[in-house]
């Protein structure tokens, strides 16, 4: 059977059952719609909050960065994960006691204010658009190679899944969905790392086989992964970062905008009580653990298996001649992902970092003109079985778990955006005399907008897509987070405060964004190079969320302590937010 029939049966087989979960879990409420009735159980919450956790960014293009970047990537794994427990622990079991549908009601409702409602819901759709961009970008890598089709029509194709069991079964139907997700994708990712541990190390434990010995050379994994790539000229794999300050503000950006993420948030909302809220978090800590704990030995792995492939004699030895490459750079040359240009045309594919001026010497006396293949950092994962001769089968299941993930966490980012159209838009500030019936229809309008949208960007990504994501994080770190910290545990901060806060982190982070990455990510038209020499002091636009926090807090307190307090209504309510007594009823299912 070829790869391709292959592919086909483990991803088919995978929409088939996502479609049919959507049609048994077809949301006939608003209520099943935006919280799937509030009734879904910790466990089954936290397996689907793990697989909105696990998106593109992290089952493709994370690995796929930490192995290009080594150490210095490795805030991608501190951040989110740490974020993770800020938001199990600060915020979600008070925003589940609020018991609102969305994060836009909660802060038009805690502020007293249309206006920041309305403030919100420009942030949140800010945030979730950039974010759902990256997603249908890595749907786009995976369904290039696997179904053999160019990235736009991998595109299409994503949309119109994601439109189907989405737009059908809304939040009770994605939550179902997700639950499958999670089971694929999961699978998809550790079995293929289990093999590769195991023929690099003898280890089936990936965690542990990064930190054993690597069988052909006696050496430890990561001694052996340093001497490769800095005997290429690149820097050690374990090198520690120059820009210090970087670093932690990145680190920071992604922990703070994972708190602030409503498609997240919006996932404690489904359970019944605010005890399950808890709980929820601590059982999605569990799932997400199993893949986060696996991602830096994949990224090592990968980095190491693709330069012995290009190198199978040495670092010292020629490299391998074109016409001699293995079949999977051939496959992923047909995407576009890979690419290979003959500089001294010596019919060799020379590999190396031609941008370190002191290699130069040493690639000048090799007769290096330069380096020669460029391949993507999104497509290492996905490439990993077939760069280690792994069976076929496990090919179409990476394949099945790549595009489970990038398709779960979009479904999710979707539902986000089209709950704060109809809910928060709509009937919160237009029509708030709309049916269940009209709202309803009124959201999956506004989703399968939201899905053509997402398409379109998602054609023209401003970065891989782990970058894309991180910009979205950084968005919603200064709009969304301060507004509901302050929401919950400051009785000071008033409507104006909040609202001039979020408008100003909002602005401040896109503004310092586009002039690097493009205006509205329209290629071409950033300001300046996206390169360290240019950021002000040092901080890169992926950081800058940070900032754009402190910002948003600073307005938010400043102007809150110079105007009146808020009601004493809504200080009694955010003291009863603070010390839950009971989250109301809830229906189970």
């Amino acid at each position: 059977m070829s790869q391709f029939a292959i592919n086909l049966i483990f991803v088919g087989g995978s929409f088939l059952l996502y479609i049919l979960i959507a049609i048994w879990a077809k949301a006939g409420s608003t209520s099943d719609f935006y919280v799937a009735g509030g009734g879904v159980h910790p466990v089954t919450n936290g397996m689907a909050i793990g697989a909105d956790w696990m998106s593109a960014a992290s089952f493709i293009s994370m690995a796929g960065l930490i192995a290009a970047g080594g150490y210095a990537n490795s805030t991608f794994l501190m951040g989110w994960t740490g974020g993770y427990v800020l938001l199990a622990m600060l915020l979600a079991p008070y925003l589940r006691k609020f018991g609102k549908f969305t994060v836009p009601e909660f802060i038009g409702d805690r502020y007293y204010s249309a206006n920041a409602r309305l403030v919100a819901v420009i942030c949140l759709i800010v945030a979730s658009v950039t974010y759902v961009i990256g997603q249908m970008a890595g749907a786009g890598v995976a369904f290039s190679r696997f179904l053999e089709v160019d990235a736009t029509t991998g595109l299409i194709i994503a949309a119109v899944v994601v439109f189907i069991y989405a737009v059908l079964g809304g939040m009770k139907g994605i939550t179902y969905t997700q639950v499958a997700q999670y089971c694929v994708l999961i699978i998809a990712y550790t079995i293929p790392a289990v093999f590769i541990s195991l023929q690099l190390t003898g280890n089936p434990i990936p965690g542990l086989g990064m930190f054993s010995t690597h069988t052909d050379s006696g050496l430890p994994l990561l001694d052996k992964l340093n001497q490769v790539v800095t005997d290429l000229g690149f820097r050690e794999y374990t090198a520690d970062v120059d820009n210090k300050l970087n670093m932690v503000l990145f680190t920071l950006s992604l922990m703070i905008g994972t708190a602030g993420l409503p498609h997240v948030i919006i996932r404690f909302f489904t359970v019944p009580k605010v005890a399950d809220a808890r709980w929820s978090g601590g059982w999605a800590l569990v799932f997400i653990a199993l893949l986060y704990l696996t991602a830096p030995a994949v990224a090592s792995m990968a980095r190491l298996n693709l330069m012995t492939t290009i190198y199978p004699e040495g670092t010292q030895a020629q490299p391998i001649e074109y016409d001699e490459r293995p079949s999977w750079i051939q496959t992923w040359e047909q995407t576009g992902l890979i690419t290979y240009e003959d500089k001294n045309n010596d019919g060799r594919i020379q590999l190396y970092n031609d941008k370190n001026p002191d290699f130069a010497d040493t690639a000048s006396e090799r007769g290096w003109a330069g380096n020669e293949m460029v391949v993507n950092n999104d497509i290492l994962v996905l490439a990993n079985p077939e760069i280690a001769n792994l069976p076929g089968w496990v090919i179409g299941l990476i394949a099945a778990g790549g595009l489970a993930a990038a398709l779960s966490t979009a479904a999710g980012l979707l539902l986000a955006i089209s709950s704060a159209v109809s809910h928060d838009l709509i009937k919160g500030r237009f029509n708030p005399n709309i049916s269940d019936k009209g709202e309803l229809m009124a959201a999956r309008i506004s989703m399968a907008v939201a899905i053509v949208v997402a398409t379109y960007l998602g054609a023209n990504p401003p970065g891989f897509a782990a970058q894309v994501v991180a910009l979205a994080f950084g968005i919603a770190a200064a709009s969304l987070f301060p507004a509901l910290m302050m929401g919950i545990f400051s009785k000071r901060v008033n409507n104006v405060g909040a609202t001039l806060g979020m408008l100003s982190g909002l602005l401040f982070t896109l503004i310092y964004i586009f002039v690097y990455k493009g205006w509205l990510f329209i290629p071409g038209t950033n300001n300046l190079p996206d390169t360290p020499e240019n950021w002000v002091l040092g901080i890169s636009p992926l950081s800058i969320g940070a900032i754009g926090a402190l910002v948003n807090f600073a307005v938010a307190f400043a102007v809150s302590k110079a105007t009146a307090e808020p009601p004493v209504e809504i200080q009694e309510l955010v003291e009863s937010v603070r010390y839950p007594r009971g989250a109301g009823t809830a229906q189970d299912h």
